[in-house]
């Protein structure tokens, strides 16, 4: 039963149960993992490409009308010299000219509308990650388990369903304009072609309404996916703590060997000092005076317990003069750090003790 219970708690810390970390978003959009739904940015750039020729269509028969009518002017019956490399030359510019002119900013908007929507969605992101090669890409086994993966199957009814339900949107919409399609032969041109927009402008309006709520489905189904695949069980959240924040023991045995170097140095700064203050058993403050340097006397060492020990212990070594005063060396210990000079309030009480350590020196 132990041994049950050992195995399933070690595979209940595996479960990825928890929400992923600040750290862990991190990770993932550094190697480009973000989430976006491609239906929405396909929605917008549909609409935007089905207004734009809405909106263009007019100025753009203007200018096609414009160009056929300055083709037939200058090359109707022109005689050799226009056909020559140079007027060749010539037609081919303008004739590319004006097609960009009249698709330019149709693409352009189209452009923009896609840079727009997948900046609103993702934000900024540059990484080479995606790029990069892996091996298990060549790997054919691999290659299949993502073509029949679930996530292809769920992307495969997905579009098939979208087609169908354009289709229907489309077929639908043209079926209650065929009564207007006998009234075509008795209009000019311009009428059906303003006749023509107006069905691609209904056409338009409805499949763009169902497109952004199938892109807003789409959307929350992406954002359900992403945090699925970024779940992280407890383990992995141990192990991420431990590389941001480091190893609880291996931060103890760190700063052990910074309190044991700090406590040397000290030891070493002791033996400048003038006298060491005790409580006299908890506490031990060490003081330097020099009149040259400093404006007051200086504390240089500091400790209790055990640290206040070993000052002692030392002081009596390197011959340094030990007075015991309970109130001063407390005021001392909680008023002041190591590098402090004393403050003001201080200075009555150690100016007579440190002339009572220069008259034992008889100084």
């Amino acid at each position: 039963m132990i041994v049950l219970s050992k195995i399933n708690l070690q595979l209940f810390a595996q479960e990825k149960t928890e929400p992923a970390t600040p750290k862990r978003r991190q990770d993932a959009r550094k190697k480009g993992q973000v989430f976006q739904s491609r239906e929405i940015t396909s929605a917008l750039v549909i609409v935007a490409g089905f207004l734009a020729v809405n909106i263009l269509t007019m100025p753009s028969l203007e200018k096609m009308m414009a160009l056929t009518k300055y083709l037939l002017y200058t090359y109707s019956g022109a005689n050799d010299d226009v056909f020559n490399v140079v007027g060749i030359r010539n037609l081919f510019t303008y004739v590319l000219q004006q097609a960009i002119s009249i698709a330019m900013p149709i693409i352009l908007l189209i452009f923009v509308v896609s840079l727009a929507s997948t900046y609103l969605q993702v934000g900024f992101v540059f990484t080479a990650e995606p790029l990069a090669f892996k091996f298990e890409r060549l790997n054919p086994v691999e290659g299949f388990k993502r073509i029949f993966s679930k996530r292809a199957l769920v992307e495969l009814v997905k579009s098939i369903a979208k087609v169908a339900v354009l289709f229907y949107i489309m077929y639908s919409f043209l079926a209650s304009q065929y009564k207007g399609i006998p009234m075509l032969l008795d209009m000019s041109v311009q009428d059906i072609l303003k006749y023509a927009l107006n069905i691609l402008l209904g056409i338009t309006i409805r499949i763009g309404i169902v497109l952004i709520v199938l892109g807003a489905l789409d959307y929350f189904f992406q954002w359900r996916e992403y945090e699925t695949s970024l779940k992280m069980s407890k383990e992995d959240i141990k192990e991420e703590f431990k590389e941001t924040e480091g190893n609880p023991q291996i931060k103890a045995e760190i700063r052990r060997k910074q309190r044991q170097v700090s406590m040397r140095r000290m030891m070493q700064d002791l033996k400048k000092a003038d006298v060491v203050i005790t409580n006299p058993t908890h506490l031990a403050v060490a003081l330097m005076y020099d009149s040259n340097v400093n404006d007051a006397p200086v504390v240089i060492a500091k400790g209790q317990d055990m640290i206040a020990l070993r000052m002692k212990e030392e002081a009596k070594k390197l011959n340094i003069p030990i007075v015991e005063n309970k109130p001063l060396a407390q005021a001392l210990y909680r008023s002041t750090e190591i590098g402090d000079m004393i403050p003001s309030e201080l200075y009555q009480a150690v100016a007579e003790v440190l002339a009572y350590v220069y008259s034992l020196k008889g100084e």
